[in-house]
């Protein structure tokens, strides 16, 4: 059937196959069908156009579901245009078409799925077709959006059960008790986060683009090797001042109910004012920053400047107020109005010598990281984004379990790296011993103050990284100590083993949700309804607004009729006395 031919007697295994072929054949050889019978035992149509010859017949077999051709008569004498759509090509014909594609790329987009059909079968559909044929796929794959902000309440229950000591919970609004918020965090999550990852987290939101938007608010942290933990996640209907506010209430409340300390946390995030208020309020002492990759993007879009962004980079992590002022004064020289954007934002917030609080070395969050996850399925019900989120976890989980377990070192790599390259530099320094736990360390072009009771040096690098800088090995090394002991306990390979030690259990599918049923009358009087806003038709505006234009002075109007600024001539009310002369 590769060439979509027919012959008389060729038989298929039901109606429904021999429907599927004749409707194959006719996009495939470019003719248009008119159907003029066509029941469970008998189909009969023809080609459409007016004076073509060709006919066909096919009837079910007695006893049986196989349908047979029974007769084909003449040949076509219509003309072929590719170029044209086709009736045949439905939306249903499409779906059909592009499922299996759609379960293994789900951001099959409509403009490659015309780019296919055009290759395979030679026809042009209509983009609003190929639209309507991926929404209603994805919908027949992952189920509608409608169901599942349905099967939330449901879906929270397994995730409590499966993972114990889990949070997973979903806030409805109003009388009609629709979808408001939903935060969830996995305990094995809850556990790494506090015994096993630094006291440094990052904030962000991603916008959905589901039937009914959305968006997904996340708290992430880093491992004793730096890379991505995801803690909390939670999606809003509308992310707001408020939504912000309850988000870090819940994360507050989660802290709570699993230690006794909360740790004092240092905080990345885009520096926006609801995320800024949100940390006031319920992380009153922990050390808030801006995060550089934020900070990177404002510079890229507004200047369009790969140096600045160097120069940018290099004030940032400039270790004393001298290197600061001059990497600041040479972005001056090369755009005075970046300077000045950039001086808008207190270097408080961004640049290590003025920082308030432990980075580590992470001046960026790894929040973009997380988001990264969704990126193939922002378009999918709110369940398979949760249920994405959660197999990214688990698999996550269960490889950087496995990969410790070959690590014989006292620290992780990136921190044994780092201390190695500090010994072999350290080797080069003549060490000058004040008393117990000052030492002068003398390069060839500088010497530096290192203070092994402090665990500070006045390169800054110790007190930056956490991880001893070359100065101070040596000075480590001159009085016979371990370097080891004096990382921070936050690199250890103990650590990170302890940050995945918990393992997060799959969720059962929804076939096997079964519930007794007081359990299924309850969780269906909670029934959660979507939110009122909805994705609006046709494709999204794009508001793209440059520096130069937000910053550019605004033109002033000038009225032809009384000759006064500040309106048109169309809309003048000023009375106008006419000159009459005697």
């Amino acid at each position: 059937m590769g060439d979509h031919n027919f012959g008389v007697g060729q038989q298929f295994e039901d109606v429904k196959s021999f429907r599927k072929a004749i409707k194959e054949a006719a996009i495939a050889q470019h003719f248009e069908l008119k159907i003029i019978k066509s029941d469970l035992v008998r189909y009969f149509a023809k080609c459409a156009k007016d004076g073509c010859p060709w006919r066909i017949r096919a009837v079910k077999l007695p006893n049986s579901s196989t349908f047979k051709i029974r007769s084909i008569e003449g040949s076509h004498t219509c003309g072929k245009n590719t170029q044209l759509g086709h009736h045949q090509a439905s939306v249903d014909w499409i779906v059909n078409l592009i499922e299996e594609r759609l379960r293994d790329n789900v951001n099959y987009k409509p403009k490659d799925i015309l780019q296919d059909i055009q290759k395979q079968y030679g026809i042009t559909i209509p983009y609003k077709q190929a639209w309507r044929a991926k929404e209603r796929g994805l919908a027949a794959i992952f189920g509608s959006s409608e169901e599942g902000y349905c099967l939330l309440p449901s879906y929270c229950e397994q995730i409590k059960k499966s993972n114990p000591g889990s949070i997973a919970q979903v806030l409805a609004a109003g009388s009609e008790n629709r979808f408001q918020r939903l935060f969830i965090s996995f305990s094995a999550s809850i556990h790494g986060f506090l015994h096993g990852c630094l006291p440094l987290i990052g904030l962000g939101g991603i916008q959905l683009k589901s039937k009914y938007l959305g968006t997904l608010l996340s708290v992430t942290s880093f491992d004793a090797d730096g890379g991505l933990f995801p803690v909390a996640f939670s999606i809003v209907d509308v992310e707001s001042d408020e939504s912000w506010l309850w988000f870090l209430s819940e994360f507050h409340k989660l802290l709570e109910m699993n230690t006794d300390i909360i740790p004092r946390l240092t905080i990345l995030s885009d520096g926006r004012k609801g995320i800024v208020d949100a940390v006031k309020r319920r992380f009153p002492t922990a050390s808030h920053g801006i995060c550089m990759r934020h900070l990177t993007e404002g510079i890229n879009k507004g200047f369009k400047n790969s140096r600045l962004v160097n120069l940018l980079w290099k004030a940032a992590y400039s270790t004393t107020a001298t290197t600061f002022k001059e990497r600041m004064a040479e972005m001056e020289e090369v755009c005075i109005d970046a300077a000045k954007w950039i001086r808008q934002v207190s270097p408080f917030r961004w640049a290590v010598v003025h920082f308030q609080g432990s980075r580590f070395g992470h001046l960026s969050s790894n929040v973009d990281d997380f988001h990264k996850w969704i990126l193939d399925a922002h378009e999918l019900p709110i369940i398979q984004i949760i249920d994405r989120i959660h197999s990214k976890l688990m698999q996550m989980f269960a490889e950087r379990r496995e990969t410790s377990k070959n690590w014989t070192c006292a620290l992780v790599p990136s921190a044994e790296k780092h201390l190695s390259e500090a010994m072999q530099v350290a080797g080069g320094y003549h060490v000058l011993r004040s008393d117990a736990v000052e030492f002068e360390v003398i390069s060839a072009d500088c010497s530096h103050i290192v203070n092994i009771g402090a665990h500070a040096c006045s390169c800054r690098d110790w007190q930056l990284y956490g991880i001893p800088c070359s100065h101070a090995v040596a000075a480590l090394v001159s009085c016979k100590k371990d370097v080891y002991e004096y990382a921070e306990r936050h690199f250890s390979v103990a650590r990170f083993r302890v940050a995945y030690s918990r393992e997060i259990n799959s969720i059962p599918n929804k076939s096997e949700w079964m519930k007794t049923t007081d359990e299924q009358t309850s969780l269906e009087a909670r029934s959660v309804r979507p939110p009122k806003v909805r994705r609006p038709p046709g494709r999204p505006e794009k508001k793209r607004l440059c520096w130069e234009e937000s910053n550019r002075e605004k033109h002033t109007v000038h009225c032809s009729r009384c000759n006064q600024t500040g309106h048109y001539k169309r809309t003048c009310k000023a009375e106008i006395v006419s000159a009459i002369e005697y």
